[in-house]
């Protein structure tokens, strides 16, 4: 640890150093970039600066006890310094070791969620409108902008398929965690006996990539227009405004029919092809650099069972970290901070494992 915080001390003098050069400043892409990284590292500084400072008082407060004509009270009193000091290097200790485990740069992206009802029929795409809601209104409290990419209803209120971008600070390392299958335990508004039914919804939450990250061969692309469905009314297309485009090489297969303008539909498809393709490249140099072991949070498969919402329990259980809230309504609300930061907390405390 001690070595990467003395390569730390000596890279952050440097980027001051050149942070204060005309002819750095005169760049300002490349002074935008060293400024982002200048501080990047200057949480590791902060926190070093403390680590120094208590382990000093120690060698200080140590050798006044080695005075034999000390003072009893005085004596004591330095002892309990002591004391309090050692537990709070263990503390800093670990947040040091934390903040020097390398940033993965797709943390600060926006993100793709995309929701799909899986089993269960109408009452899936009854939960893929709530779980729509839900993470709509984590994105308000959060001040995240919300931008609708696809949207394929059906007439009862559900939605058989929605996929939107979620634009705001660092999205990605908030909300990595949710793709997996969600099951919702609940009694239909259509039951009539009062039986509890259980449907699944698939999430996957995708970075968004831009051009330069991804390159798309045109040739590699088969386009298709389609008149986009709806649950009826004014709003369904009566023109072939809708767009489905296919990656022939990987199969991926992405549509849009959020706008009547089949230009902006286009856009928005690329821009869903486009984040898929780099997630795939980012799982296959995940799966290669980690093939000894397994995520610290679940896969993050499509197929993996990762939360439980059993409505008349009144509770959330996330099956990865054993942990289970009995506060659904506050959940559904876009209460997720204590699902999400405990997720984080714990993929944290592995990485830590891995790094001892």
């Amino acid at each position: 640890m001690f070595e990467k915080i003395s390569f730390v001390k000596e890279r952050f003098k440097n980027l001051s150093d050149k942070l204060s050069d005309p002819e750095v400043i005169a760049d300002n892409d490349l002074w935008k970039k060293l400024c982002k990284e200048y501080s990047d590292l200057s949480p590791i500084m902060q926190k070093n600066e403390e680590y120094e400072f208590i382990v000093d008082n120690i060698k200080k407060s140590s050798e006044l006890l080695k005075d034999k004509n000390i003072d009893k009270e005085f004596k004591v009193m330095l002892e309990k310094e002591i004391n309090e000091y050692e537990n709070k290097i263990e503390i800093l200790n670990s947040e040091l070791k934390l903040l020097l485990i390398p940033k993965n740069i797709v943390d600060e992206k926006n993100v793709i969620i995309e929701i799909r009802s899986g089993t269960g029929g109408d009452e899936a795409a009854l939960f893929v409108s709530a779980l729509f809601r839900m993470y709509s209104m984590y994105a308000e409290k959060n001040r995240m902008v919300v931008e609708i990419l696809n949207l394929n209803e059906i007439g009862i209120g559900g939605i058989k398929e929605v996929s939107f971008l979620l634009k705001g600070k660092n999205v990605y390392s908030k909300l990595k965690f949710e793709s997996g299958v969600h099951r919702v335990q609940r009694v239909p508004e259509t039951e009539t006996n009062g039986r509890i039914h259980t449907s699944t919804v698939t999430v996957a939450v995708l970075p968004e990539a831009e051009d330069v990250e991804v390159n798309i061969n045109v040739d590699d692309l088969e386009f298709d227009t389609f008149r986009a469905s709806g649950a009826g009314g004014q709003h369904v297309n009566k023109t072939e405004s809708a767009i489905r485009i296919t990656h022939v090489p990987s199969g991926i297969v992405v549509s849009c029919q959020a706008e009547r303008s089949q230009h902006k539909n286009r856009d928005c498809a690329m821009k869903m092809l486009r984040s898929k393709l780099y997630e795939m490249k980012q799982r296959e140099q995940g799966e290669k650099i980690a093939s000894n072991r397994k995520m610290q949070v679940g896969t993050g498969e499509r197929s993996e069972k990762i939360r439980t919402y059993n409505f008349p329990q009144s509770r959330v259980t996330d099956h990865r970290i054993n942990l289970t809230l009995y506060k659904i309504e506050s959940i559904m609300n876009g209460d997720l901070d204590e699902l999400i930061d405990t997720l984080i907390a714990y993929d944290q405390s592995e990485k830590l494992k891995a790094e001892n």
